[in-house]
């Protein structure tokens, strides 16, 4: 009896009133608080940064106020600058928050060198496959020695200079192979040093 008439009571009605207000008011400012710090409802447009250098991308997205890390670098393109970027995630089209990170792929400064192997003594055919399957492109035009055999590589050129095994030169690069004319005696002597 008397704990019912303590919360019929005005005092109770009262203190009970003064806490819902209260905790009303913490809970609007608990949602306006989040709403603020997680950007609620803000949307950026993630732009086109395909073939663009860092220091235009840094600009781009500055003024978006996004950030961006490079975190690769792929395979040489010769469709794209150096240095440029070459894909991005999130993509362009994407909806992002403010201060998002866009992670960038950028293309290298060049083809990465590769070794020559040692391929005297096989076949064109043999050695056009092989030196395909490594990144090199070979060349139309081959260039003939005096030898008995007939279109097996007695030497590689690049840009005009005999190539010894182990010497690197840029993938994609385009290769001439000495090949022997099968009508002569084999006098080839591999170079040394000379770069004939």
């Amino acid at each position: 009896m008397q704990f019912f008439q303590f919360i019929t009571s005005k005092v109770f009605l009262k203190q009970l009133a003064i806490a819902v207000v209260v905790l009303g008011v913490f809970i609007f400012i608990t949602f306006k608080w989040l709403t603020i710090t997680t950007n609620h409802n803000q949307k950026i447009q993630v732009p086109n940064l395909a073939k663009k250098q860092l220091d235009e991308v840094d600009k781009i997205l500055g003024e978006l106020s996004l950030k961006w890390i490079v975190i690769d670098s792929a395979s040489y393109n010769p469709n794209y600058p150096k240095k440029s970027v070459i894909s991005q995630t999130p993509e362009e089209g994407d909806f992002v928050k403010e201060y998002r990170k866009i992670y960038l792929t950028l293309n290298p400064s060049g083809y990465k060198k590769i070794k020559i192997p040692n391929l005297l003594g096989k076949t064109k055919r043999q050695v056009t496959s092989q030196l395909k399957a490594i990144g090199f492109r070979i060349s139309d035009k081959n260039s003939y020695v005096s030898d008995i055999a007939k279109d097996v590589v007695r030497g590689l050129k690049y840009k005009g200079k005999r190539l010894k095994v182990g010497d690197e030169i840029p993938k994609n690069s385009l290769i001439t192979l000495v090949l022997g004319d099968g009508r002569g005696r084999s006098r080839y002597i591999q170079p040394s040093s000379d770069k004939n």
